[in-house]
């Protein structure tokens, strides 16, 4: 069903980048074309008023001339400027001159596209101006831009009108033409952009498509399965998620998979010894006072190996520890002071540069313990065991180091696994179920460090938890009145 919901999610969000990617494009071609025509149309508008412009300006500026036909000054000629201006001046396309006279169309251009002079109504207009006029007007050729420009004799008089009118429909077009064309060049450019969204949206969300086969394959028989990364941002991000979450899970299973097949096995002999005893007794007899003490030597073994076990698997979770800020030096003397209940031996404490530092200390005392029973199993009467704090290199090593018997060679490479019990011939059932120094090593872990050990000078075995101070919060340490303690 995950699975399942993670393939939709996967497709589903293609889709929805697609969308949202094709409609900011769309949208984007859209606003371009009509932004572009806009432009482009506004534009044109500004060259025709310029136009008209010059063509007036032209048009007064032979009014100070001379009349080419008599080398003479116009004067008062207007008819001879309108005649002299029509001959002399070309219209651009779609342009018409119009020269009205005593309030009458006089002449125009020739090829002019629409006889302007035909509209009586505008004409009429035209000829009543009294100052430059510029309009635009709707005629059957279509919309008509003019300027008109009264022209009046030396007394004031109007005498005429000098019209300059242009048809931009043309040029319309011609805009339109080009406005067609980038739309059909944008519609080109939507298709060839939808294409490669769809590919770029595949290919960023393909991490997510492996993140879907990834758990579409795993399952509790087969948990190594991971998602291979390339790159970076957040899919990869979420690539590298997924992994520590199947790295966890992993570990998680495999933690459940040793407590049960540790529980099985160390649960069997004394359930196996329980049952023995318990169907030899007679249901109407006493139970005999040796049995009873047998079976309940056996529970109580039962109950150790349960709470130790426990402890292992809780040693995977990331609450196991809660540290607060310890005096090492004064956790060396209690460690020894609690050690010395163990066994008739000859306990020391040494304690060179501790400091205050972040630990558990229940965890810690629990691991330190472990090491004091160890070495005090694994030693007689008069034996020596050091319960040792110090500072060394920017770590910090609390352990135990004892002139016993050491560990032998067949069992150094064993001696912090589960279940690992030392071949010594002192050993006895109160030695426990040999999850001591396992424990030990999870603690140690747990604060950032580790368990190591080497043979004592002389002769014995020394336990070590090297943890980094790195991983602490380091403040001076209280001064020990006699760091050379003994007690025996």
């Amino acid at each position: 069903m995950a699975t399942q919901r993670l393939a939709a999610l996967m497709s589903s969000t293609r889709a929805r980048v697609l969308i949202a990617a094709l409609t900011l494009l769309a949208a984007t071609i859209a606003v371009s074309i009509l932004v572009d025509r806009a432009v482009l149309l506004e534009r044109l508008d500004d060259r025709v008023d310029t136009e008209l412009s010059q063509e007036v300006d032209e048009f007064r500026r032979l009014v100070g001339e001379v009349d080419p036909a008599t080398g003479e000054p116009f004067g008062s000629d207007l008819q001879a400027i309108f005649d002299a201006f029509l001959e002399r001046n070309v219209p651009a396309e779609g342009e018409v001159f119009l020269a009205i006279l005593d309030g009458r169309p006089y002449a125009r251009s020739a090829d002019a596209p629409f006889p302007i002079e035909d509209l009586d109504d505008l004409v009429g207009i035209w000829a009543s101006s009294t100052q430059p006029q510029l309009r635009t007007d709707t005629t059957p050729a279509g919309d008509l831009r003019s300027l008109a420009v009264p022209v009046t004799s030396a007394d004031g008089a109007a005498r005429g009108t000098f019209v300059v009118a242009r048809f931009p429909a043309g040029e319309r077009a011609e805009v339109d033409d080009a406005v067609r064309v980038a739309a059909m060049v944008g519609a080109a450019a939507f298709v060839v952009a939808s294409l490669a969204a769809w590919a770029i949206a595949g290919r960023v969300l393909s991490p997510l498509r492996r993140l879907a086969d990834a758990a579409a394959g795993i399952d509790e028989r087969d948990l190594g399965r991971r998602i291979e990364v390339e790159g970076g941002g957040e899919l990869a991000d979420l690539s590298h998620r997924f992994n520590a979450m199947l790295d966890r899970v992993e570990s998680a299973f495999a933690t459940q998979r040793a407590f049960l097949d540790d529980a099985g096995h160390e649960l069997r002999t004394p359930i196996t010894v329980l049952r023995g005893h318990l169907e030899l007794v007679d249901g109407g007899a006493p139970m005999p006072v040796d049995t009873r003490a047998l079976l309940l030597d056996e529970l109580d073994r039962m109950s150790r190996i349960v709470e130790d076990l426990v402890t292992i698997a809780k040693s995977e979770r990331p609450d196991f520890v809660s540290t607060a800020p310890i005096d090492v030096a004064d956790l060396t003397v209690d460690i020894a002071d609690k050690a010395r209940a163990l066994a008739d031996r000859d306990w020391r404490v040494e304690v060179d540069g501790v400091v205050v530092a972040e630990l558990d200390r229940q965890r810690i005392v629990q691991a330190w313990m472990n090491l004091a029973r160890n070495a005090a199993q694994h030693t007689t009467a008069g034996d020596t065991i050091t319960i040792f704090g110090r500072t060394i290199d920017h770590e910090l090593e609390l352990g135990v180091a004892d002139t016993g018997e050491g560990v032998s060679a067949v069992d150094r490479d064993r001696v912090f696994e589960r279940f690992a019990r030392g071949s010594s011939t002192r050993r006895t059932k109160a030695d426990g179920a040999g999850l001591g120094l396992a424990i030990t090593s999870a603690i140690a872990a747990a604060h950032g460090g580790s368990v190591e050990h080497d043979d004592t000078p002389g002769g014995g075995a020394t336990f070590t938890i090297r943890i980094p101070l790195d991983r602490a919060d380091l403040l001076p340490s209280t001064d020990l009145e006699d760091p050379a303690w003994h007690a025996s």
